[in-house]
């Protein structure tokens, strides 16, 4: 048996259009209540939520279920960390940070059997194979992989043609909280110059073979890269959606 297909890299593939939501909280149930929803795929963060292995294993196997791909943003993109990832089930990385084509090439060799990488051949027990019943997992796991590099500061945008040529990435991530940030606009993505950028960024991407990404909570914002042909969007945030609905309704249901 073959490595189970990675759905979300077909996706791209086939330059399907694709909606999904960020998993910050750390809970199989939240991740499970986001999986009942009409997205996608999802995408379990580590860089800036309260997950490690084990919570991350628990809301990848919580979505297994629903048929949903399933996505991780570990916290930064090294070797061991990647290793570990890759061994619960996960195939497809979005990876913080990256800044250079070199970096770049690392990450895929991460995510790669020798010879083409360096990935850790220990996975016998492991989730991955389905503790070793698929039996042809290593010689068919890296077709695979999706390697998606996230772009958030200059250096990265200064990067992005050296990204694109790089062999085994599949798609580049615009990350405007960072990027705005380091471009002197914190916490205003909605600077004009931080929108400029990103609109070159993204005409660059375009013009390539890789596919494009982006992250907006606002549904004007979002749905204006939808329609300019952003391949996938990060519409919603788990926590942000309990937060903004509870609010609203205590606001609105509260005695007067």
């Amino acid at each position: 048996m073959a490595a189970p297909v990675n759905t979300f890299k077909q996706s791209l593939k086939e330059g399907r259009q694709t909606i999904g939501c960020w998993l910050t909280q750390g809970t199989a149930i939240a991740a499970e209540i986001a999986a009942t929803a009409d997205f996608d795929w999802l995408l379990v963060d580590t860089e800036h939520s309260p997950n490690d292995l084990p919570s991350v294993l628990a809301q990848l196997q919580a979505i297994a279920g629903y048929g949903v791909p399933a996505a991780v943003r570990p916290p930064i993109g090294e070797t061991h960390v990647i290793k570990q990832i890759l061994d619960l089930g996960c195939q497809t990385l979005i990876v913080p940070m990256v800044e250079s084509g070199r970096q770049a090439e690392e990450l895929v060799r991460a995510m790669r059997y020798p010879p083409h990488g360096v990935r850790g051949v220990g996975g016998a027990g492991a989730r991955a194979t389905g503790f070793s019943n698929h039996a042809d997992y290593l010689t068919t796991a890296n077709d695979e992989m999706c390697l998606v590099v996230q772009v958030e500061n200059r250096a990265g945008l200064d990067a992005i043609d050296d990204l694109i040529a790089v062999e085994g990435v599949d798609a580049i991530f615009i990350g405007p909280s960072d990027l705005s940030a380091n471009l002197g606009h914190l916490g205003n993505p909605g600077a004009p110059e931080v929108v400029a950028e990103i609109e070159a960024a993204l005409d660059r991407i375009a013009a390539s073979d890789k596919a494009s990404g982006i992250m907006a909570l606002d549904p004007v914002v979002a749905r204006g890269y939808i329609d300019r042909g952003v391949d996938f969007v990060a519409v919603a945030i788990d926590a942000v959606t309990l937060a903004r609905g509870l609010r609203s309704i205590a606001a609105e249901m509260k005695p007067r």
